[in-house]
């Protein structure tokens, strides 16, 4: 046995992918790693682990496709901001402290526990790191996913150009002493980037027995300097890695790209030839009908971070729209500090219910078939794992979830999905199993000693408030100059309505 083999007994199963089957009572038989077989009596080969999996449902393990893990300690910790004043906390521009390698360890796990405990087998990370990556820190978040057991890919958003060129108007607005601040601020070349991928992928692209993988990332088009976006263009190329782009998150980037580009960034991303179908467009809130067509034509996948948008009053995106156009959807949980928690199920619930206030034609809503459909189907897209992870069937990864029935959600059961989107919150999650191996079991984590390592982290919080303090009086400094900023965006004239504004 090579502790990858597992025969999950007695389950009703949803399997979902190309051809969805409701199994009232099925065995999954997992040998290294991969599912073999979903039949019922299975006979499983001699000293095969056995699972008794009656009185649960049996789903693929859910697909995080778009998450921040560095945000994982800054749970509940501000009030409501526009992203853009948000931001001055979540990745504060004159930070110069680096965070030591355990703390960037700790923080990535207590993400991962609250995911995996709520059946969360796969994740796209798209790692930030304040004020410089490092290889201390890529390996840091990295080891921390290997040791849990969980399924993921990690990418490195770092932008590398002065805050001040990132934002509409900014520069102008901000007193001589701050940008002389902004320019000293630390900011790493194309280059020094560049090697760092370039560890990502040899140390970790496929390790953990391929459940660890690399992504791209380049935050966002205006973020980073035109030769480091075409080099990851042509590294994501090159490699057939997921490149990820925050695109048009707020009414303030439509602002950038009317102001400074003088087209919008759906526009300036395909000018440069960044969107392809290993693209994932993070966000697409403020796009018009031409964008959509284009990031159609172009074959990318949308991350939809419905929570996110609403924290952060992004807006409502236009979710009817991307699927009419044929264009492919993933959710994500963004991160905690814009979300306070790590729950994909309270995304996969507010992107059912959002998006009826958009027509008054109940047919266009979103069912929980559809809900479950793009978590899946374009997660697996997203994290470029198409037929191995979000449905289960022969030759898929053996990541299932097994969600126990006899629980008020289900009680009176009387459709499943709806239920399982409208109804659960991840507390009927029972056992976790990833690439064969049982990593929750009766709603425990069976790799780490989860008491020490929540100790472990309020203790590194709690060391690090120092840093935080600074990191706000620096934000406060900050605050007036972006507020005003997002004030003129909202100002310039835009058709396209995305919030309750009157």
């Amino acid at each position: 046995m090579s502790g990858r083999d597992l025969l999950i007994a007695g389950a009703r199963v949803l399997t979902f992918g190309p051809e969805p089957r409701d199994l009232d009572s099925a065995d999954i038989l997992i040998e290294e790693g991969r599912i073999t077989r979903i039949e019922r009596g299975i006979e499983a080969p001699p000293g095969t682990p056995r699972l008794d999996a009656a009185g649960h449902l049996a789903i693929p393990g859910l697909i995080n496709a778009h998450f921040h893990s560095p945000g994982n300690l800054q749970k509940g910790a501000l009030p409501g901001y526009p992203l853009e004043v948000f931001m001055l906390r979540e990745v504060p521009p004159l930070a110069s402290a680096v965070p030591q390698g355990r703390l960037a360890y700790a923080r990535t796990m207590i993400g991962a526990m609250e995911m995996l405990k709520t059946g969360v087998t796969s994740v796209m990370d798209d790692a930030f790191h304040v004020p410089a990556a490092t290889v201390e820190g890529i390996d840091a978040i990295a080891q921390a996913y290997a040791d849990i057991g969980m399924r993921a890919r990690i990418a490195i958003d770092q932008p590398n150009i002065a805050e001040y060129d990132k934002h509409p108007y900014l520069k102008d607005m901000l007193p001589p002493a701050i940008v002389a601040e902004m320019d000293a601020a630390p900011r790493q070349s194309d280059g020094e980037l560049l090697e760092l991928y370039a560890h990502l992928i040899e140390r970790w692209d496929g390790a953990g027995q391929g459940r660890i993988g690399a992504a791209l990332s380049c935050s966002a088009i205006q973020r980073v300097t035109p030769s480091y976006l075409q080099a990851l263009a042509e590294l994501s190329q090159k490699r057939d890695l997921p490149f990820n782009i925050h695109i048009l998150e707020t009414r303030t980037q439509a602002a950038f790209g009317e102001a400074v580009l003088g087209r919008s960034l759906v526009k300036e991303a395909k000018a440069r030839g960044v969107l392809t179908p290993r693209t994932v467009v993070v966000h697409a809130i403020w796009v018009d009908d031409d964008d959509i067509a284009i990031l159609s034509d172009a074959g990318v996948t949308v991350a939809h971070n419905p929570v996110c948008n609403l924290r952060l009053g992004s807006g409502v995106a236009p979710f009817r729209a991307w699927r009419e156009a044929g264009i492919d959807v993933c959710l994500g949980t963004d991160e905690a500090i814009a979300d306070d928690s790590v729950n994909l199920w309270g995304a996969m619930k507010m992107a059912g219910l959002i998006h009826t206030l958009a027509d008054a034609d109940w047919s266009r809503w979103p069912s929980a078939q559809e809900i479950l459909g793009v978590m899946y189907e374009g997660g697996a897209r997203a994290l470029g794992a198409v037929g191995g992870i979000g449905w289960l069937s022969p030759g898929a990864r053996g990541d299932v979830a097994l969600i126990d029935l006899d629980t008020e959600a289900f009680t009176p059961l009387n459709d499943v999905q709806r239920q399982l989107v409208f109804g659960e919150t991840g507390s009927s999650v029972r056992h976790v199993v990833v690439d064969g191996a049982i990593v929750v079991r009766d709603g425990r984590l069976t790799r780490i000693d989860e008491k020490a390592m929540r100790a472990e982290v309020r203790a590194l919080a709690a060391a690090a408030s120092a840093d935080s303090a600074a990191a706000e009086a620096a934000a406060m400094r900050l605050e007036p100059h972006y507020a005003e900023m997002v004030r003129r965006a909202f100002v310039r004239p835009n058709r396209m309505r995305r919030r309750l504004d009157p």
